[in-house]
């Protein structure tokens, strides 16, 4: 995570000119290592989080609130004790490192005037929220406490005088000039990597903003030292100071990059580095904030994914096994058709053969020559009942064939609808996509429902409504895709004309995809695009090239009770279409919007 000293600078201004005054009316803890500061001033409202979770610790104003415990935590208590009513002084950062202390003018529980810190140091695991009494230096409390038995450089417990965190010992390159930063960099392993060396050397630096630094200074991101001249280390050295020069005049560009609809970094200045992926501009605050909620979003649908695919492949591997004693059964009574010849030839020379025979041989009438079939008999019965017998068995028989035969095409159903839903879980990119294939594995019976309130389950009804993705042509034809069975079902049944053109890849689980055509012709360009998108939303999207069947809308039906998704279709031809995301992305366009009520 790039919430590096840089990240803290840029938060640190913008809080400064933002919330300095600000009164502070409530502290909530919502989680075990995070709390919320409620702050206000005359015509403005804010919420200021603090995080020591060791995966996404942080600082910043945020808009989003969180559920509180039903009763506040110790840290909770102790800071409403010492800072509720109290007003935000002012913040320090010393150097670049990711340590930022909020100065809180409050008073004490005599009326006194009383200045008091929240130290926020955020560094990996060892991150924590520590408030100080500054006068005397001594720790009122943290949000987590140890004691040396977990730590030999310090003490974090309320009474023990405060220890900053150890220092970093980097350098401000700003401090130095041309010939003494060559000599820092000359000092490291010639083998390492040059965005390695001035991460570890230079202060407030994340991986990311070293990468992007040798990139700016023309230089291939994985260069090692070793490659590199006069020149190019000239090069870096410009690139580094300027990153610097700006930090210090607060000409941040805060930036968060996007790869597709997921986050993946965000840092306090623009990440050219990653020039291929979409990028979003703003305040430090509103950046960081946007970062992490999209993180928190991607990893709640992370989990929702994980648990559809599970159950998925649970029940596939359940239906497979009973695919297998389903085939088997078949199997066992695939000589139903031998028990009907054996009944047969019994009859027609029931007066050649007397009871206690074991086997005869008997000349089968069927066959060309009447070449002799042999039938085995039991000695016990008559022949009549030797004949009754086998007409018994094969009309059993015929009915296990029947059975049999309908129980495994419904199982093979059965799995081709769980291979679809497993499909379009892989492709959800929403919470949206991902609550309805929640909902259609609860109406299928597959998940039990959770219990919701009725004003919870409405509002989630109406969010839930379809909204197929939308392109649109090189041609300028509007073409529709299902990422799901609900939306599958909504777009080829509800939005679909009979004289749209109707796709889905070949006998493989995916997406319907519908061109409107307007009553006009599709000329081929768009027929290939719109099979592009129906390759690449099936499940052999990462294949060379997919076999996919178009036809008419007319030719397009739901048999009565079929799953979720499921559809006949007749007249159609197949085109050969490779899947293209890049393709995909250039002729995106807005959702369909649901049908008015």
């Amino acid at each position: 995570m790039p919430f590096d000293g840089m990240v803290m600078a840029a938060i640190a201004r913008d809080l400064a000119g933002t919330i300095t005054g600000c009164r502070i009316d409530r502290i909530h803890q919502p989680a075990r290592e995070e709390v919320h500061l409620v702050l206000s001033r005359p015509g403005a409202k804010f919420r200021l989080l603090l995080s020591a979770d060791p995966g996404t610790a942080r600082v910043h104003l945020t808009g989003t609130g969180a559920e509180n415990p039903p009763s506040p935590p110790v840290f909770c208590m102790v800071l409403r004790k010492h800072l509720e009513g109290g007003r935000i002084y002012g913040f320090s950062q010393p150097g670049y490192d990711r340590v930022l202390t909020i100065a809180v003018d409050t008073r004490d529980d005599l009326g006194r005037p009383s200045l008091k810190h929240i130290i926020c140091e955020i560094m990996g695991k060892h991150s924590n929220i520590i408030l100080l009494d500054p006068g005397t230096g001594i720790i009122l409390d943290g949000i987590k406490r140890y004691s040396h038995a977990v730590s030999r450089h310090r003490e974090v417990l309320p009474g023990r005088h405060y220890i900053p965190a150890p220092a970093g010992g980097k350098t401000n390159p700003l401090s130095l000039d041309e010939e003494k930063f060559f000599s820092m960099m000359m000092e490291s392993d010639l083998n390492s990597r040059v965005r390695d060396i001035v991460q570890k050397k230079f202060d407030g630096l994340s991986p990311l903003l070293s990468s992007e630094i040798v990139y700016r200074a023309g230089l291939d991101r994985d260069i090692v030292l070793d490659r590199c001249g006069a020149y190019d280390l000239t090069s870096v050295y410009t690139a580094l100071k300027n990153i610097y020069e700006k930090a210090e005049n607060g000409d941040f560009q805060p930036t968060v990059v996007f790869e597709g609809r997921s986050v993946r970094d965000f840092g306090a200045f623009d990440l050219t580095c990653l020039e291929d992926l979409q990028r979003q501009t703003g305040g430090m605050n509103e950046m960081t904030d946007l970062f992490f909620r999209h993180r928190a979003l991607d990893e709640k649908n992370g989990r929702i994914r994980q648990s559809i695919m599970s159950l998925v492949h649970k029940e596939t591997t359940r239906l497979k096994k009973k695919l297998s004693l389903q085939s088997a059964e078949l199997e066992a009574a695939s000589d139903a058709e031998a028990l009907r010849l054996a009944g047969e030839l019994v009859t027609a020379n029931i007066h050649r053969l007397k009871k206690g025979d074991t086997e005869v041989f008997l000349e089968n009438f069927y066959k060309e020559g009447c070449p002799p079939e042999k039938v085995d008999l039991d000695p016990r019965y008559t022949p009549s009942e030797n004949a009754q017998n086998f007409f018994k068995k094969y009309s059993r028989a015929k009915k296990t064939i029947e059975a049999a035969s309908h129980n495994i095409e419904k199982t093979e159903e059965e799995i081709d609808y769980l291979g679809g839903v497993e499909n379009s879980a892989a492709l959800a990119s929403v919470s949206e996509e991902l609550d309805q294939i929640k909902e259609e594995l609860v109406e299928q019976g597959y998940m039990k429902a959770g219990v919701t309130r009725p004003a919870v389950k409405a509002a989630k009804k109406e969010k839930a409504a379809p909204r197929p993705a939308v392109f649109i042509s090189s041609q300028g034809f509007t073409i529709m895709a299902g990422k799901n069975n609900r939306q599958n079902d909504y777009l080829t049944m509800r939005l679909a004309l009979p004289g749209d053109i109707w796709l889905h890849a070949r006998q493989i689980p995916g997406c319907h995809v519908i061109i409107k055509t307007d009553g006009k012709e599709v000329p081929p360009a768009t027929l290939e695009e719109a099979a592009s998108l129906a390759a690449l939303f099936s499940r052999a999207g990462q294949s060379g090239k997919v076999p996919v069947d178009y036809t008419f809308k007319k030719h397009v039906s739901k048999p009565r009770g079929a799953k979720p998704g499921y559809v006949i279709y007749t007249d159609q031809k197949t085109i050969m279409a490779g899947p293209d995301k890049l393709l995909a992305e250039k002729l995106s366009h807005l959702p369909a919007s649901p049908p008015a009520e």
